[in-house]
């Protein structure tokens, strides 16, 4: 009996990469099929897209497909047919080496009041952007109207969110604490509210949807420990594997947001897929590495392989590696596990956080009856009833 081989499949999607559009080609390991492509001459690897791609034109796909010498089955994405918008690349700042030398007192001044590396960062960004609009004008001289101003001719343009602008008033209240000579007044700069905008949660069924959907090993443990322990992406990133304990299966997120550390289960069925992707990458330092040993791994790649998976997995909601940890809440919720102990898994300071995977948890909503199925039944129920009265007459 001869022994059935699949055919070897071509994912191609259209995509902008280094601000360029081009055609990017996805395919499990194949050596022949990628000498066939080395062999046009004009395709490169990409590690942040993990795939092969060139400039896309009206030609190249036809060009590809007479260049690939075996029988394989080429699937064309939907990016193929639209139109990819190209990002503006962004101007670079015009600052004076004084406030440049400002700006790096503030990133010390931060330093020193125990801020986040990823706060400091987006508040050092923020605030040299608005340095950077206010182009000559001294510092000492800025006042409320200038953040106004800054807010409403390049935030609002830019379509930046709400939760960004709280960031930059957050800034600037410090960037005050900070420089107190200049003429803003903190207690008159008020934040917007927040926008209550429920999570994206995906069900039980597309998780496991998307898990059997990605097929690399390394990505399925990746999006497996995710939902799993409920983690943010920079917790698995900086995962390292002596804080993984097997026997007692407990993960410990060591110096995690707000400078906490805590214990989150180990599911039991994720034990062998983990054994086997650590036995196959035998990753040194951290759970997930990069090309490079001992190295992390990119946020980045991981949002591009979960965006694939989803694709093939037909999952049409927007998903981000932060939804399976909304999911992973959500269903916790749903099977009936405390909310003071989502709290605690999920690390969060303050219980209102957590309150608002009430609000998406289908546990308590599927127990409500619609008024349109409750007349149903009542009309069913009488039905029986009508039919005996109306046989004695």
């Amino acid at each position: 009996m001869k022994k059935q081989t699949t055919t070897p499949t071509l994912l191609l999607k259209k995509v902008e990469h280094r601000n360029e559009v081009q055609l990017l080609v996805l395919f499990d390991f194949n050596f022949a099929i990628k000498e066939n492509i080395k062999a046009i001459g004009n395709y490169k690897w990409s590690k942040t897209l993990r795939g092969w791609y060139t400039g896309f034109t009206s030609a190249s796909i036809s060009t590809l497909k007479a260049a690939i010498q075996q029988d394989v089955t080429f699937i064309l994405d939907a990016s193929v047919y639209e139109t990819v918008l190209l990002k503006t690349p962004k101007k670079p700042r015009n600052i004076s080496e004084e406030n440049k030398n400002v700006l790096r007192l503030y990133v010390k001044y931060l330093k020193g009041k125990r801020y986040s590396e990823s706060t400091v960062k987006t508040y050092f960004t923020l605030l040299a952007d608005f340095i950077d609009y206010i182009k000559d004008k001294p510092l000492q001289t800025l006042s409320n109207k200038d953040v106004e101003l800054f807010i409403e001719d390049v935030f609002i343009p830019r379509n930046l969110s709400v939760s960004t602008q709280r960031q930059l008033i957050s800034a600037i209240k410090l960037f005050k604490a900070f420089y107190p000579e200049c003429a803003i007044d903190e207690v008159r700069l008020t934040r917007p509210r927040k926008d209550k905008i429920l999570p994206t949660v995906l069900s039980k069924e597309e998780v496991i949807d998307l898990l059997r959907c990605t097929k690399n090993l390394k990505h399925r443990a990746v999006l497996s420990m995710i939902y799993s322990a409920g983690l943010r992406i920079s917790e698995l990133l900086n995962l390292e594997l002596k804080h993984i304990d097997i026997d007692r299966r407990q993960i410990i997120v060591k110096n995690a947001k707000g400078r906490k550390d805590r214990h989150i289960i180990l599911a039991e069925s994720f034990i062998p897929l983990m054994v086997n992707y650590i036995t196959s990458y035998v990753p040194k330092t951290y759970f997930v590495e990069g090309a490079v040993e001992g190295k992390k791994y990119s946020a980045e790649s991981i949002r591009s392989f979960l965006k694939t998976a989803c694709k093939l997995a037909k999952i049409t909601k927007k998903v981000t590696p932060h939804t399976l940890r909304h999911s992973y809440a959500t269903h916790l919720l749903e099977n009936g596990i405390d909310l003071r102990y989502i709290q605690e898994l999920l690390g969060h300071a303050k219980p209102e956080t957590t309150m608002i995977y009430t609000h998406v948890s289908k546990k308590d909503l599927l127990q409500i009856k619609s008024p349109l199925d409750m007349a149903l039944k009542s009309l069913t129920n009488e039905m029986p009833t009508i039919n005996r009265l109306s046989e004695n007459y």
